[in-house]
């Protein structure tokens, strides 16, 4: 949130402030960063607080959190909404810095009542995540493909085909993996355990035999699928993510991620498949999370509106 210079406010709230700076600096583990965010939404609510109620006096009246009622704090929530007109995260910041500090002084004693313990935060539009493109699928394909291991191409062509999450990857086993000549499925332990069948296309049972081959060599079938080629123990997420970013870098792709292929999985299937079915297939537990890849993007809405746009 861009914000000017700070707010000057009365000697008492400098002195208040001062004292829950120290609270922060010393009691708690945060970085210099956030203190300062959260000192920095005090320091403007303080100061719209001392306006508000100066009452026609010449001298504004100092900020007591005592005096703060949770219709105040509603009224700062309105304040910064319609009349600052800023955005839901940002009116969202302010409100959980000041939840934060009036908790801590009815923890301490300080009030005998959390005035903003009820307070509701902005509701915010969910953007869709990242959509990658037929064309930015094509050329990480192709990556991987012309210089890349068969280890590393069997990981990237299975989360296109498959959605799974990195650590989905990371957790398989070949006994999971059942392959046949016109079917197969991949079995996973999901978040909290959820266990899902995963249905194999053509694209994802060919890598995956081709690598298989390879493997029966070298391995049973408790092994882990994919070892780290520098340790030779499991892989893990955070090697994933490298595996994808060299890939993504070397199709001069930006900001891809493991997840960004999962969303692609889920981007595509959206265009066919029931949600209810698409849910299963992500291993959702809520309708409302698969609603994300039906989403439109801003691009798509910008297109729908053009269509009946005059000149």
């Amino acid at each position: 949130m861009k914000r000017g210079a700070l707010p000057a406010i009365s000697v008492p709230s400098e002195v208040a402030l001062d004292h829950y700076e120290q609270v922060l600096r010393t009691e708690e583990d945060l970085s210099a960063v956030t203190i300062r965010n959260y000192l920095s939404d005090l320091r403007q609510f303080a100061a719209w607080y001392e306006v508000c109620f100066q009452g026609g006096q010449e001298e504004a009246l100092p900020f007591t959190p005592q005096a703060v009622a949770t219709p105040t704090l509603t009224a700062y929530r309105a304040y910064l909404q319609h009349v600052l007109h800023l955005k839901p995260a940002s009116v969202n910041r302010s409100l959980v810095s000041l939840k934060r500090y009036f908790a801590w002084l009815a923890e301490t004693g300080q009030i005998k009542h959390n005035p903003a313990k009820v307070v509701k935060l902005v509701e915010q539009e969910v953007s869709p995540p990242r959509h990658l493109s037929d064309q930015e699928e094509q050329a990480l394909v192709a990556a991987v493909t012309e210089g890349g291991s068969l280890r590393d191409h069997t990981i990237i062509v299975l989360m296109l085909h498959t959605g799974l999450r990195a650590r989905e990857v990371c957790m398989l086993t070949r006994s999971q993996v059942k392959l046949g000549k016109r079917s197969g499925t991949i079995q996973v332990l999901g978040k909290r355990n959820k266990y899902r069948e995963i249905p194999l296309n053509a694209t994802a049972r060919s890598a995956l035999e081709g690598y298989d081959s390879l493997l029966r060599k070298h391995s049973d079938d408790t092994m882990p699928l994919f070892l780290s080629e520098k340790t030779y123990m499991r892989l893990t997420e955070r090697g994933l993510g490298y595996i994808i970013k060299k890939y993504a870098q070397r199709a001069k792709v930006c900001n891809v991620s493991p997840h960004d292929l999962r969303h692609r999985f889920g981007y595509r299937m959206a265009e066919s498949v029931p949600l209810h079915r698409l849910a299963q297939l992500m291993g959702h537990s809520s309708l409302d999370t698969t609603m994300i890849y039906i989403r439109a993007t801003r691009s798509d809405l910008q297109k729908e509106v053009e269509k009946i746009a005059w000149v």
